[in-house]
Parts: C-alpha cells; structure tokens; sequence
C-alpha cells in the first residue's frame, strides 16, 4: 500500500516527541561515545531518521527530540540534517536537551520526565494530540492511521502495538485487551503473558509509540511527578497507572505499516542487543528483505536530500574487494582482494589489501590492516577483539591500535581512565580479554 503525504487536520494539530537520550548499553563499544539514536543504519542513515521520517512523511511537522546522554554526534546529525529553516514558523525540529527544561536544571530522570521537564513548551504549543515517539527503533508507520484510530475510537491514550509469537512475550510489555482493543491490563516482561483474544498463539507487545490527548498527558505527567515511588518511565510507570482510569486502547502496527507490496509482515526492529542492530543492517542488503529504505513514497530522510542507501548501499563506495551482504556507511573503502562478508562497516572505515571479514561490525573510523583475518578463529577473535555468544565480532580502533602487524600479537599500551585522548576506557574484564 502506498500513502500520500497530504496533510490533514489532525497530523497539523499534533506534537511529536521524540526520546532520543538512551544510551544503549546493551550495545556496548559501539554507543559508548555517542546516543544510541546517533548510531548509523545503511549507508547514510542513523536511527534517528526513522521516527522523523515517519512524522515528516505523515505531515507532522511539530517535532521535538528530548536528547541528554553524550549528544554531540545527535546534536550535530540534527542540525546539519533536521533542524534548518522551515518555511513555515509552525514546523520545526527544535531540541530539548536534559539541563534546559522548563521546571528546573535537573538532568532526565526517565522517559516521562523528559517530558514533564518540557511541559510549559507544550502548553504553549497548545497541541490537540501529543505523540510520544523511540528515537532508536527501526519501521515505517503511517502516524495518521494510527491517529486517526485513536480519534474514531473516542480514545484518550492509544498504545501502538505489535503482534508478536507468544513464546516470545516475556521480552516485552504485553497489553492484555478486549475484542474492541480497550487495554485492561499492562504486564513488563511478564513470565506468562497474555495472548490476543482471537489468537491464543500471539500476543500484543508495546512499540513504546503512543498518543496522548494532551490535557490527559499533562495530568498523568504531574501525577506521575508527585509520586516518589515513580521511576519516570512511560511504560514502567504512567501507562500502567492510566489503565482503569481513562479510555486505553491498543493500536495494531499492521493497520499502520508502510511496507512494500510482497512484505510477509510488518517490520520493526527494537535494535538493542548487538546482535540485533547486526541482524536488522543485514536485513536491508538481502532479497526479499520486507524494509525497503529506497521507497520513494516514503522516503528515508528529508525530502531534499534524496540519498539512496539500501539494497547495494556499498555501489558508490570506493572499493575493489569483494563484498557479499554486507553493509558500507559513508566514507568507507575495501582495498584488492580484501573480503567482507556478513558485517557492519560504520563511517570512515577503511578495510587494507588482502583482509577478510566475516561476520564483523566494524566500529566508526577504523583502519583494518593489510592481511589481517576476523571472524575465521572464534578463539583468537575473542582474545583480539570482542566476540558476542553469537559469533558477532566487534572491531574498534583501540582494539586494532594493541595489534602488531603482521604478528597479530598486541603492542604494549597504558591505559589511563583520565585521558583526554581516550576515547574508550577498557574494564578490568576486557583488558583480561584482550591481554589472551
């Protein structure tokens, strides 16, 4: 199905929030200098452009990106690319950064309070919806079918869900609803959790999308501040506490899914886990894949730019290896006879002469020497690098500056947690690791 981007009464009168300050610590190396929201996708993209992209692309043009943990890569992504002039004073991107809210100078306690710190901004925006977004999840979803449903329905909060196999449920937040979508119960990662009521096999699990009208989020928002129990948390605290109290419904994704015509299911992708963030950049440069970045009717980043980034995001690249399913960001290169399969090259990589790499994700602005092999030798990429249970391997710069060439043995180096100059500080754990 395919979408028009007119805009209509009610995406005009919305106010998207988008929470990017996560730091992603389940992603280990490569969030530890940048948000997880600023971590690049495809050749060109970082997470972060797939929720504006939905609002730009639903005609939400009221976007507002709450960011706090280590935000210059965010920051300037945004700005370079989001935040220019608009030639209408009602649209914009503009940045809520954590130390700047309106109620006092305290840091981001949680989802909710990144909003909550930002709540005179939205009374004086007066929105008749707000729409709380991931700043970090991969999908494309019609914003307008979703709300459209919540206005139909009479609903006052409206939870975007995603049908999932129940065995696999307990991963998420699962809402327990009726026949008619109406929530009567959240459940956290629930050991037995509910299953729809038409399917005993599938069950709803929260996208962490929802849609508040706003007189209803701002008295939740100060309710939820004034308890000291609270963790400030949008699906630990202020959805749970709402269920019972005003009309809840849940909202399945498939009614809202931008998908190409021979999709075998809507896709979303909550990027969290390494392995997760390698499986869902492989996804895009395999056939059949159900994302497709290079939909002109819905495109992937502002309208102006027209960058291409997917089924062969490596074309333009300056390479002379041989590359096979793999993903080449920005700025990367792989040098004769040198082989990627299976992996990751985020921006300003640079693969020598003759290396392979195998299931690998290579982290941003690292030099790959001449010869060397990863992702052969499970034993020997554990003690060089970090291998997930998986058999994901992580390569950064620091782990490729303890490498001798052509000895594959390490160079000796101090480590000092003050340094300036160091842009990752290793635990006692991996230094053991990397020692062998």
């Amino acid at each position: 199905m395919r979408y028009s981007t007119t805009r209509n009464y009610a995406a005009a009168e919305t106010l998207a929030v988008v929470l990017a300050g996560g730091r992603g610590k389940r992603l280990g190396l490569l969030t530890d200098q940048k948000a997880k929201p600023a971590l690049a996708f495809g050749s060109r993209h970082r997470l972060i452009d797939f929720p504006l992209s939905n609002c730009m692309n639903s005609g939400i043009r009221r976007i507002a990106v709450a960011v706090q943990y280590k935000p210059e890569q965010l920051v300037e992504h945004l700005q370079s690319v989001w935040c220019r002039s608009w030639p209408n004073p009602n649209e914009f991107v503009e940045l809520w950064r954590a130390r700047t809210g309106s109620l006092d100078t305290a840091e981001y306690a949680g989802t909710a309070d990144a909003v909550y710190k930002n709540i005179g901004r939205i009374r004086l925006l007066r929105p008749r919806h707000v729409l709380i977004l991931a700043g970090d999840h991969i999908y494309k979803q019609d914003y307008r079918a979703l709300i459209a449903e919540h206005e139909r329905r009479g609903a006052e909060v409206t939870v975007s869900c995603v049908e999932v196999p129940l065995k696999e449920a307990s991963r998420f937040g699962v809402m327990d609803v009726n026949e008619a979508g109406e929530i009567h119960a959240f459940l956290e990662k629930s050991a037995d959790p509910p299953c729809l009521p038409n399917d005993p096999t599938r069950a709803l699990a929260s996208m962490g999308i929802y849609v508040f009208n706003t007189e209803v989020l701002l008295d939740a928002l100060e309710q939820d501040a004034a308890r000291d129990s609270s963790r400030r948390d949008f699906g630990g605290d202020i959805i749970p506490h709402l269920v019972g109290r005003c009309r809840l419904f849940a909202h399945r994704y498939s009614l809202s899914c931008v998908a190409p015509k021979n999709a075998r299911e809507p896709y979303w992708r909550d990027v969290g886990t390494i392995e997760a963030y390698w499986q869902a950049s492989i996804d895009i440069v395999r056939k059949g894949s159900n994302l497709d970045l290079d939909d002109e009717s819905w495109p992937t980043g502002p309208r102006r730019l027209r960058w291409r980034t997917a089924k062969s995001p490596f074309d333009k690249a300056p390479t002379k290896g041989t590359i096979i399913d793999s993903v080449l960001a920005a700025g990367t290169s792989v040098g004769s006879s040198a082989i990627v399969e299976e992996s990751v090259l985020l921006p300003g990589c640079r693969v020598s002469e003759g290396a392979r790499l195998r299931r690998c994700i290579v982290a941003d602005g690292s030099v790959i020497p001449g010869g060397l092999v990863v992702g052969e030798d499970a034993e020997k990429d554990a003690r060089r690098f970090h291998r997930t249970a998986t058999g994901i391997t992580i390569v950064t710069p620091q782990m490729l500056a303890r490498l001798s060439v052509p000895t594959d043995d390490f160079v000796p180096m101090m480590i000092n947690a003050q340094s300036e100059n160091s842009r990752h500080t290793l635990t006692r754990k991996e230094e053991h690791a990397l020692a062998g």
